[in-house]
Formats: structure tokens, C-alpha cells, sequence
């Protein structure tokens, strides 16, 4: 298998930092939280960035439940996952993100997050 470039070939950490720093503000002054017990820079709910809080806490809406399906789907550091879970992240944000009952500032982190997720590199 072969990796497949998507967009450019930026890493994970790479990609979340620099979005971070010129969105940040952008996305109503929230920051990421840490939790440095697991690991995790979160973006949005128990899911949403590098890392997670674990299966013990569930997804608090349908974003977190799209980023849990990614973090399910991706292997262990080191190896690439397959491009369909960065698909699958793009679409399932994608509807957050064009859903007009779900709050503003929740809409732009789900864009933000399926845009991002087609510049992450994968194997076909």
C-alpha cells in the first residue's frame, strides 16, 4: 500500500498547530483543553484533536461522536491510517458543519475539522 498525498503532507501536530494559531480566535476564544493524563490537546469535547479522554467518557455531540469514530479507526503512532477514516471524519463534520440547528461557534470547529482532516496523510 501506498500513502496517498492529500492536499500537502503535513503532520497531525503540525497541522492542528498552525490552524490553532490562526483560527483560534475564530473559534470563540475557546482554548484547547489538556489532558496531560492521556496525552490529549483537545479541541472540542472528549475527542476533538490529538489524543482523547478515553472510552470512559462518551461524546458530548455529534462532532466528539465523529472525532471518536476517527480516533477508533486510526492505528497506533508510527503507521498511517487508511484514507477512509479521514473520509469518513471529513463527511461526518461536514454534516455538523452545515447543520443550522447546531450552535455557530460548534458549526465552525466541525468545518474546521473536516477541512483539516483531508490534509492528513493516509494509505489508500
Amino acid at each position: 500500500m501506498l500513502a496517498r498525498p492529500r492536499g500537502c503532507r503535513i503532520g497531525t501536530a503540525a497541522v492542528l498547530g498552525l490552524a490553532l494559531t490562526i483560527a483560534g480566535p475564530a473559534l470563540g476564544q475557546d482554548l484547547p483543553q489538556l489532558d496531560p493524563g492521556r496525552g490529549a490537546l483537545l479541541i472540542h469535547g472528549n475527542y476533538c484533536g490529538p489524543g482523547n479522554r478515553g472510552p470512559a467518557y462518551p461524546p458530548v455531540d455529534a462532532l466528539d461522536l465523529a472525532c471518536m469514530h476517527h480516533d477508533a479507526c486510526t492505528p497506533p503512532p508510527g503507521k498511517l491510517p487508511h484514507c477512509a477514516c479521514h473520509d469518513r471524519l471529513h463527511a461526518e463534520a461536514g454534516l455538523v458543519a452545515r447543520n443550522p440547528a447546531v450552535p455557530r461557534a460548534i458549526r465552525d470547529k466541525a468545518k474546521f475539522i473536516s477541512d483539516g482532516a483531508m490534509l492528513l496523510p493516509c494509505l489508500d
